[in-house]
């Protein structure tokens, strides 16, 4: 009986062991953020990883195009190598990106009409809630009804009432 626990528990371990690394293969993470690209001028390469840092990914939504190993951010970071090799100013090649995928590829949106709620509801927000708290905190305490005082009419209707249950 031993025995076959033994083998069991040893063959157990070698089944894990086997399993193939499939999508936690690290060597397949690691190739796509250390692309070799070969630059003219060696400030260029400097700002290229400054902007494949910047940019987003559109397939990928939440990751930069260095980390991203999608077909769109390859052709992404082919267009951003040839505009830098074309002496293109960081801002240009931002600007056709944006126009070409819009504004979601930038992790810094632009302040205009369009990212208004973006940027500004935050603050709305904390002065809404700032405004609530404030209010709340010096509001004036109500009345209390029952320290009210009793007209004459009532006060004789509540004299005759407990006049009435005491006599019970």
């Amino acid at each position: 009986m031993k025995l076959r626990s033994l083998l069991i528990k040893t063959l157990m371990v070698f089944a894990v062991c086997a399993i193939p690394y499939g999508q936690f293969d690290q060597r397949s993470q690691l190739q796509a953020s250390t692309d070799v690209v070969i630059f003219s001028d060696p400030s260029l390469r400097e700002r290229y990883y400054q902007l494949v840092a910047e940019l987003r990914c559109p397939k990928c939504q939440n990751q930069n195009l260095a980390d991203s190993n999608a077909p769109i951010s390859k052709d992404m970071k082919a267009q951003i190598y040839s505009m830098l090799e074309a002496q293109n100013t960081d801002d240009e090649i931002k600007g056709y990106l944006v126009s070409r995928y819009s504004e979601f590829i930038l992790y810094r949106p632009e302040v205009n009409p369009g990212t208004w709620f973006l940027w500004f509801a935050p603050l709305c927000f904390v002065l809404l809630g700032g405004f609530i708290v404030w209010r709340y905190a010096f509001a004036k305490p109500k009345a209390n009804p029952t320290s009210a005082e009793l007209t004459a009419d009532q006060q004789a209707e509540l004299d005759k009432l407990l006049e009435k249950d005491s006599a019970q």
